[in-house]
């Protein structure tokens, strides 16, 4: 079939299809998409509130707990031990298929009915407050990773040990605010950098040891904005520059990016890679408009974000580990199972052939069902044999085209979309949406989305951040616990909490790497993170080296200030 223009449903531009998506749409057998890759993309993360908890009740023992959920909301929350119990039954909450009212009306009167898990962690060990996680160990405030021990403040990071303030890196070991870095130990102030250690604002770098304020540099140590030094010169400046000192992190920052943009920038950031598009990808082949994956051997995929342990033949998906044959899914697999053929899921895991399903585990060939384990051939929570299901699943998909679910903006779902934006339990600002795609309260209301208000705490701020001792030397024991002020106060865009606490464990871990306190709300710090890396987006560009002709697609928009270069002509500037 050949490429074609369609207008999305949702934001009125037009988008292209390629031959290529007819391809793998006829394979999996739905029809093409009405609404644009960014639009789809915003649709699913409405769905995931990984940062935004609240304190509640389990409505089954009545133990007090931290939820993703609000206590004003629709969903009857359960903590993990109750809804993991076999002290309830999902399929009790089995509704017949009524083909006189639209498929999504009825799964959300299903979806709504059926009981949650206060928040997604399993085999997580004194990680409670930890979210879209699984197999931690002793983290805090730690949001869409696996198999950390004794991180904090983190996100998109896995395989983390004694860390914080990270974003999207992976095995990294005492280490502090760090973008997309992996293979490091003792890691601060950096961004795309691999097997680095004992560094400090590092740019690009690899298997670099002892370095300060460098850029693209390979198998080097003592190095000090990119000069070389003998180690006695560099522990010596080191010293001087003294990063136990607040207002020196900050002058370090400062002299940093100076060097930051005037540096060669990559257009992507790929390893291993053959024939992909997006940035930050890892061994790979194949993987076009992807972004965020790691692991090994992902092929064949298309707008896939966040895959931790390889995707392969999948498009439209945020959040999964090792996965095949999946569309439209949010935060499915996890589980280093069998995890295949699932369409337009929420939490699914160990599974297979599962279509429009919440919270299902360890089951095959579902259609439209939540919480379900260890099940198969069920539609609504309902139990039918292989041949009723086999017949009843065509008259559905069918039902799901004569009548559609249209929300109050006129958009229109027919069986090939993903759950409408209206059946989300969490308001636009509680999601994730929020963070990649910013609304005012105004316009999500125009869009058609819910939005919840600040409930309006009162915090009895102890300190001002200004008071904060500048040295971590001078910071003693008694400010572990204390309420200290946000130096945002409340009036960024970063849904800044005005206020926070230094935990006991967290003050032992600026004290042990000599790192001073810092002035800024968990959330704000987490925005800043946000800002370092690229959008999910790409842009025809030509390399910025003279004489060179080669183009390239780049998250680097048009208009901003980096140098660019081509894969080549950056290897032969660096490599």
């Amino acid at each position: 079939m050949e490429q074609a223009s369609h207008q999305c449903q949702h934001c009125k531009h037009d988008f292209i299809i390629e031959p290529e998506d007819f391809e793998f749409y006829e394979k999996i057998k739905v029809p093409a998409p009405t609404f644009c890759p960014d639009c789809r993309l915003q649709r699913k993360l409405v769905f995931r509130n990984e940062r935004t908890l609240y304190k509640h009740k389990c409505e089954k023992c009545g133990k007090d707990l931290i939820s993703m959920y609000h206590k004003d909301g629709p969903m009857t929350v359960y903590c993990r031990d109750c809804w993991y119990s076999d002290s309830w039954n999902p399929m009790s909450y089995g509704q017949d298929v009524n083909f006189s009212e639209n498929f999504f009306t009825q799964f959300q009167k299903l979806f709504y009915s059926v009981p949650v898990a206060n928040l997604w962690q399993p085999q997580s060990e004194n990680s409670e407050y930890t979210n879209f996680s699984t197999k931690n160990k002793n983290c805090y405030l730690a949001f869409g990773g696996k198999e950390s021990e004794n991180m904090r403040y983190s996100n998109n990071s896995s395989f983390t040990k004694d860390s914080q303030d990270l974003f999207n890196c992976m095995q990294l070991e005492l280490s502090y605010e760090n973008v997309q870095c992996q293979n490091s130990q003792r890691l601060f102030y950096s961004k795309h950098c691999d097997n680095c250690s004992n560094s400090y604002f590092l740019y690009r770098c690899r298997n670099c040891i002892d370095c300060f304020g460098c850029t693209n540099l390979r198998n080097k140590q003592h190095c000090w904005f990119n000069e070389q030094l003998n180690k006695e010169e560099y522990d010596k400046r080191l010293k001087e520059f003294d990063l136990g000192s607040f207002k020196n992190v900050n002058r370090g920052r400062e002299e940093f990016y100076k060097v930051y943009n005037t540096a060669i920038h990559k257009y992507a950031q790929f390893i291993n890679t053959n024939n992909c598009t997006g940035d930050n990808i890892r061994n790979a082949r194949d993987c076009r408009v992807c972004f965020d994956i790691t692991g090994t051997d992902s092929e064949n995929s298309k707008y896939i974000i966040y895959a931790v342990q390889g995707v392969k033949d999948s498009y439209d998906s945020y959040g999964m580990p090792k996965v095949e044959r999946i569309y439209e899914a949010l935060a499915s697999g996890f589980d280093m199972m069998e995890n295949q053929d699932y369409a337009f899921t929420i939490f699914a895991r160990g599974s297979k052939n599962i279509q429009y399903s919440i919270n299902c585990s360890v089951s095959q060939n579902l259609f439209g069902c939540v919480g379900l384990d260890k099940k198969e051939y069920c539609i609504f929570n309902k139990q039918y044999t292989k041949e009723e299901y086999e017949k009843l699943i065509p008259k559905i998909i069918e039902h799901m085209n004569s009548k559609p679910y249209v929300d109050k903006k006129g958009r229109v779902y027919k069986y090939g979309e993903f759950f409408p934006a209206e059946l989300s339990t969490f308001a636009y600002n509680e999601t994730i949406a929020q963070e990649y795609f910013p609304l005012t309260k105004e316009q999500a209301e125009e869009w058609g989305y819910k939005w919840r208000d600040d409930d309006g705490k009162n915090y009895k701020i102890d300190l001002m951040a200004q008071d904060l001792p500048d040295h971590i030397k001078d910071a003693d024991d008694s400010i572990a616990g204390k309420v200290i002020e946000c130096a945002h106060k409340g009036e960024c865009k970063e849904q800044c909490t005005q206020a926070f606490k230094i935990i006991k464990e967290e003050l032992q871990f600026y004290k042990k790497l000599n790192l001073p306190l810092p002035r800024l709300c968990p959330n704000c710090r987490h925005y800043e993170r946000l800002r370092q890396r690229n959008p999910f987006k790409l842009w025809h560009r030509k390399c910025m080296n003279s004489g060179c002709q080669n183009e390239f697609e780049t998250s680097y928009a048009p208009e901003r200030p980096e140098i660019i270069y081509c894969e080549t002509c950056y290897n032969n500037e660096v490599a």
